[in-house]
């Protein structure tokens, strides 16, 4: 069940927003607070997934009330609801790590995609803690196909050098575990991998977030501020959802990685960086750049070495192994006794097709643990797994 928190001092905005949200979904536990620091007080007392947060408030404003948040609970998303001459504070807002904004009066339809947006990438984020559980400091990945196995020798290569890799696959399949695992095991694994998801940086920040700014260069710009590129030198940038860039954005990269120069928005220096790149999509970028929406030249650039992950579906095998791993490391969480799985389950649990791939399976066996027998039978599998 989803715990939301309203901060907003306008009673009026307050109703209209839980009456949204509850009509949206009657589970929904949603607290209210009526300044900024009531509102801290009350995630000080039970951290919520997700906080509705006004920009313009009495004493505390908005900004600040984001600032903590995401300072003290970097896994909460934040949205901003901005009156209509707060743009400017929004976009504020957005480059200090809100997820979203929406004006005044909410719209119902916007307000709620937003919610559901805010809420699913709770729980990627979530998702991607245990897949970062499991593979430890050396990011070893489970599974033993000849896929996998195959994946592994390419990385053995190509983690020594600088070269750089394009990593390819479905949605869930594990793209960044691969990204990490390459900076764990190259010459670089001492300096920082510096992570940027080109999908959720609206495009007209993304040239800020990947180059910096100088103090002055826009409205909210208050002070220099370093970008990605130069966060990252002397270890790696790993662009994922590189699909997604803009080309405006994807020419000012490819200039970068031609030149391994920078230059930051509102200077006119240029800044030198020392990063490996790796880049991940989901998307068929051949079929991109047919299209006009992606760059021959960058994809050439990025695609020094393919790496493609391949769909659970391909790597069925690795499945019974999977399981025992998530079974062991949600029984942890949940603080409840390892459950075990009989063959017969782990025959059914292959015969699925899983189109969310190694999230999903994650998803199955929490669900298993928590409403199967003392031992996960194919019953089970068939009564829960699709639910």
């Amino acid at each position: 069940m989803a715990k939301i928190l309203i901060v907003e001092d306008e009673k009026a905005i307050r109703n209209v927003l839980r009456n949204i949200l509850t009509d949206e979904n009657k589970d929904f536990e949603i607290t209210e607070a009526e300044n900024g620091k009531q509102g801290l007080d009350l995630m000080a007392e039970k951290e919520c997934d997700l906080v509705l947060c006004d920009i313009k408030m009495p004493g505390m404003d908005g900004i600040e009330v984001l600032e903590q948040i995401r300072e003290k609970y970097p896994d909460t998303a934040v949205v901003m609801i901005s009156g209509h001459g707060d743009l400017d504070t929004a976009v504020e807002s957005m480059r200090k790590g809100a997820y979203d904004y929406i004006s005044k009066p909410p719209d119902l339809n916007r307000l709620i995609n937003t919610v559901r947006n805010a809420l699913d990438r709770n729980t990627l984020v979530k998702e991607n803690k245990v897949l970062k559980k499991k593979v430890g400091k050396n990011f070893q990945m489970v599974g033993e196909s000849r896929a996998l196995e195959s994946i592994k020798e390419i990385i053995d290569k190509v983690a020594p050098t600088d070269a750089r890799v394009l990593i390819t696959g479905p949605n869930g399949t594990g793209k960044e575990l691969v990204a990490h695992w390459i900076h764990q095991k190259s010459a670089r694994s001492k300096a920082p991998m510096v992570e940027v998801n080109c999908a959720a940086i609206p495009s007209e920040l993304i040239e800020s977030e990947l180059f910096g700014h100088k103090k002055g260069a826009f409205t909210s710009a208050v002070k220099d501020r370093k970008g990605k590129f130069e966060q990252a030198t002397g270890g790696t940038l790993f662009l994922d959802e590189i699909g997604d860039m803009s080309l405006s954005a994807q020419a000012k990269v490819l200039r970068a990685l031609q030149e391994g120069r920078i230059t930051p928005v509102g200077s006119d220096k240029e800044v030198k960086v020392d990063v490996r790149v790796l880049a991940a999509t989901n998307k068929n970028l051949k079929e991109e750049i047919e299209k006009g929406k992606f760059r021959e030249d960058l994809y050439h650039r990025l695609s020094v070495i393919l790496i493609q992950v391949p769909a659970l579906n391909d790597r069925k095998e690795d499945i019974p192994l999977l399981t025992e791993y998530f079974a062991q490391k949600i029984a942890e969480e949940q603080g409840m006794p390892v459950k075990a799985f009989s063959k017969t389950a782990f025959e059914e649990l292959q015969n699925i097709n899983w189109t969310g791939n190694i999230r999903e399976l994650r998803n199955v066996v929490e669900r298993l643990i928590i409403l199967g027998g003392k031992e996960i039978s194919a019953e089970d599998v068939q009564t829960f797994a699709s639910k």
